[in-house]
């Protein structure tokens, strides 16, 4: 989960904030270890708070019943258990006055050969106190995919050749966006000025080559497919 990290802190810029961990729960049973944190940023606001809260009471208990029932299931057919994990961390991209920009990753194995690796976006609005997908932000994901695609396709698709011996990812070229996690960050904690997108394992390539990161300056037409009461909170990056 480093690279959701590095995405993450590339976003926030040297103008961000403390990326100080709030550890909510952790737990280890001979059925499933367990493992869910988020910042002190947003364990400030009440609201957000009794989400997140909500959110790893769900799926620890969901954690809890898969594990239990592949615990009995190997039993009965007599194989070895691997005990089942699941670890999520939040992570603060910026603070502006309009929004807190979080990142999510997540790692589950519930046996098999590997876990799965996952990677969410948040946002909640102060002024309407409410918690948004990143993509709630724009009109439309096929207007933020037209004021992105053209810069989005190319550094995707150096990326993929520096990871793959000079040669672009067989499984997907350039993904849409609506298959990317869109994470919001800002370079000086006043607005949004940087898009994050994330394509997990198997979404622009193998599972051996990981997530793929890019992150994308905030342009005029970018702003452009931003729906109007939010455009705002954004501002295009020289």
């Amino acid at each position: 989960m480093m690279r959701k990290a590095m995405i993450a802190m590339a976003l926030v810029g040297v103008a961000g904030p403390a990326m100080a961990q709030v550890v909510t729960s952790k737990a280890r049973t001979a059925d499933y270890e367990f493992s869910y944190a988020y910042p002190a940023a947003a364990a400030r606001i009440a609201g957000l708070k009794a989400w997140l809260d909500a959110e790893r009471a769900r799926i620890r208990a969901k954690t809890a019943r898969d594990a239990a029932a592949g615990h009995r299931e190997a039993r009965k057919a007599g194989f070895p258990f691997n005990r089942y994990s699941f670890d999520q961390t939040w992570k603060v991209v910026t603070d502006t006055p309009r929004f807190l920009s979080l990142s999510g990753d997540s790692y589950n194995f519930a046996g098999g050969a590997h876990g799965s690796p996952a990677s969410y976006g948040l946002l909640w609005d102060k002024a309407a106190g409410r918690r948004l997908d990143p993509k709630a932000v724009f009109a439309s994901l096929p207007a933020l995919q037209a004021a992105t695609r053209g810069d989005y396709c190319s550094r995707l698709k150096a990326e993929q050749r520096r990871r793959n011996q000079g040669e672009v990812s067989s499984m997907n070229a350039c993904p849409p966006v609506k298959d990317l996690t869109v994470l919001l960050g800002s370079t000086n904690g006043r607005a949004i000025d940087r898009i994050g997108l994330i394509a997990d394992p198997y979404v622009a390539g193998s599972y051996a080559e990981g997530a793929y990161e890019v992150t994308l300056p905030v342009t005029r037409a970018v702003v452009g497919a931003v729906k109007p009461g939010y455009r705002g909170a954004f501002a295009v990056r020289p």
